[in-house]
C-alpha cells in the first residue's frame, strides 16, 4: 500500500519535467487556474455522484519532498540543485475548490478548481484525478445499481474482486454514499462505521457430511443470524427444504427466525419466486430472499421486471470495478493565469468539438425550482458575475437559439472552499452523512434524468459572458493561425 509521505510521487513524470522546465525559464511562481472535469458520463447514463475529497485532502495534507525522493530524482536525470532544493523546501500553498463527496453532477461542469503556482498545480495533476476519478465512477456505477432496485436493499459484495487493496476499500465506501445499506468489507465498517454483512461459504457445507447437518451447525453457532446459502447441490430439492427443516426444527423452538436464504447461481427470477411460496407455505413469510451472482443494474432492473421474489441484492464485481464502462476519463485542464493583478483565460482548442474547454475562473450554480423543489439546469459563469435570483433566461451552448427563461427559483453555488492558501479549511461530514446528502441531492433530480435506458439530457449551460468569452478566444486563435 502506498505510504502518505510518497504522495508526492503520485505523478506521471511529465509533471516533473514540465515543473523543470517553468524553474528553468524563471516562469515557476506564476499563477493559474486548472478545473477539473468529464467530458461525458460513462454507461450513457443522466448523472453523476462526485466522490474523492476524502482521498484528495490526504495526499495534498501529505504532500512534501523528502530527502529520499529528492535522491531518486537526480537518478532520473533531474540534477539541477537548485530545482531539487526548490522542491525539498516547497510548501502546496494552493486554493482549491470543489462539488462535496455526494453531489449530483453532469459533465463539462467544473468539479475541482486549483489556484496556485504553475509548479504546484502541474504536480498535483495525478494525484487528483486519482482521487476523484474511480471514486466518482464506482459511486455513480453504485448509484445506478440502488435506483434499479428500487427501494430493495442492495449490500456491496466486492472486496475480493476489486483491483487492489485501496480500491475495495475506496469502492466500499461508494457504495455506501450511493445508498448501499452495508458491505462485506471488515475493514469499511472499523474505518467508516459502515454496516458490515455476510453470509456463509459453500466450503462450509462441502466439509459437512450432507447440506442439513452443515445449516444444524451453522445454527447453532450463529442463531441470531442465520442466513443459508442454499445453492450448493440442489436450490428447490435440497438448499430450501433443508433450511426450512432447520427453521422448523431448532430455530424456532429454540425462540429464533430464519433470517434469510441466499441464491447465488441459476435462474434467480424463477428460483426466487419458487422459494418465496415454498417459505410461505411453512410459515417463513419473514424470511428474506437474498440474491447475488454477478448482478448489475441492467440484470436487477430485469429480475424486478419479471416478478423475482427478491429483497436484497449482493452486488460484487459488476459494481467494485464498474465492469460496463471501468474508466470516468476526468481532466485537469488550464483554464486562466494571473497576470499583473489581472485573471487571462486561456483555452484549449481541438478539432473535437467536445474537447474545446471552457475558459477563465468559473463558478458552478444549480437552480431549483420552488415550488417542486426539483433541480432545473446547472449554469457555468465566470467568477465575477452575479447570479440574478429574480429571472434569468439560459440557453443551451450547443443550441443557443434555444432559450429558456427561469422564475420562481432558487440559486446555489455548488463548488465550496477546500483549501485556502494550502491549509484545509474544509470539515470532511461522516459517511452516513454524505450518504443522507446524496439521497437528498438524487430526490432533487427527475426521475427521467435518472432511468438506465436513454435517460434526459440534464441542461448544463453557460453564463452569456462566459460563451462571448469563449466565442472570442477562438475567433482571436483562429484569426493568429
Amino acid at each position: 500500500m502506498i505510504q502518505p509521505k510518497d504522495s508526492v510521487f503520485l505523478t506521471d513524470l511529465y509533471e516533473f519535467s514540465m515543473a523543470y522546465t517553468y524553474f528553468k525559464e524563471q516562469r515557476h511562481e506564476e499563477i493559474v487556474y486548472f478545473d477539473m472535469f468529464t467530458r461525458k458520463i460513462p454507461n450513457k447514463g443522466g448523472y453523476l455522484i462526485f466522490n474523492g475529497l476524502s482521498k484528495l485532502i490526504e495526499a495534498i495534507n501529505n504532500f512534501k519532498f523528502q530527502q529520499e525522493h529528492i535522491d531518486y530524482l537526480k537518478t532520473q536525470g533531474f540534477d539541477d540543485p537548485e530545482f531539487l532544493d526548490y522542491l525539498l523546501n516547497m510548501d502546496l500553498n494552493i486554493d482549491v475548490w470543489a462539488v462535496e463527496d455526494g453531489t449530483v453532477v453532469f459533465q463539462n461542469e467544473p468539479l475541482v478548481t486549483v489556484r496556485g503556482t504553475v509548479i504546484e498545480a502541474q504536480l498535483i495533476e495525478t494525484i487528483l484525478l486519482l482521487s476523484i476519478n474511480y471514486s466518482t465512477l464506482v459511486t455513480t456505477k453504485a448509484s445506478r445499481i440502488v435506483n434499479a432496485a428500487r427501494g430493495r436493499t442492495v449490500l456491496e459484495f466486492g472486496a475480493r474482486r476489486a483491483h487492489g487493496f485501496d480500491a475495495s476499500l475506496d469502492g466500499a465506501r461508494a457504495a455506501i454514499i450511493a445508498g448501499a445499506v452495508g458491505t462485506s468489507h471488515t475493514l469499511a465498517g472499523h474505518k467508516y462505521g459502515a454496516y458490515v454483512a455476510g453470509t456463509m461459504a459453500h466450503s462450509f457445507i462441502q466439509l459437512h457430511d450432507n447440506e442439513l447437518d452443515a445449516f444444524m451447525t451453522y445454527a447453532r453457532n450463529n442463531p441470531d443470524n442465520s442466513v443459508f446459502l442454499v445453492d450448493t447441490y440442489d436450490t428447490l430439492k435440497s438448499g430450501i427444504p433443508n433450511a426450512i427443516k432447520v427453521a422448523k426444527e431448532y430455530l424456532e423452538p429454540n425462540g429464533y427466525r430464519l433470517k434469510a436464504i441466499r441464491l447465488d447461481s441459476g435462474d434467480l427470477a424463477y428460483l426466487s419466486k419458487e422459494a418465496r411460496r415454498m417459505l410461505d407455505a411453512s410459515g417463513l413469510q419473514d424470511c428474506k430472499i437474498m440474491a447475488s451472482n454477478s448482478l448489475d443494474e441492467y440484470l436487477i432492473d430485469d429480475l424486478i421486471y419479471q416478478g423475482a421474489a427478491i429483497d436484497q441484492f449482493g452486488v460484487g464485481e459488476n459494481l467494485i470495478t464498474s465492469k460496463s464502462e471501468p474508466v470516468l476519463g476526468g481532466v485537469y485542464k488550464l483554464v486562466a493565469q494571473e497576470r499583473d493583478g489581472a485573471i487571462i483565460p486561456k483555452i484549449k482548442v481541438s478539432e473535437n468539438i467536445e474537447k474545446i474547454t471552457n475558459p477563465g475562473h468559473k463558478r458552478l450554480y444549480r437552480f431549483y425550482d420552488n415550488t417542486s423543489e426539483k433541480a432545473l439546469a446547472d449554469y457555468i459563469a465566470l467568477a465575477d458575475e452575479i447570479i440574478p435570483t429574480d429571472e434569468i433566461t439560459i440557453f443551451d451552448p450547443a443550441a443557443p437559439w434555444k432559450k429558456k427563461t427561469l422564475t420562481n427559483y432558487q440559486v446555489r453555488e455548488l463548488q465550496v472552499p477546500i483549501f485556502v492558501n494550502g491549509k484545509c479549511v474544509y470539515a470532511l461530514p461522516h459517511l452516513d452523512d454524505i450518504a443522507i446528502y446524496s439521497k437528498r441531492e438524487l430526490e432533487t433530480m427527475w426521475d427521467e434524468v435518472k432511468r438506465l435506458h436513454y435517460p434526459h439530457q440534464y441542461y448544463v449551460d453557460l453564463s452569456q459572458k462566459l460563451y462571448d468569452l469563449k466565442l472570442s478566444l477562438l475567433h482571436d486563435i483562429n484569426e493568429n493561425k
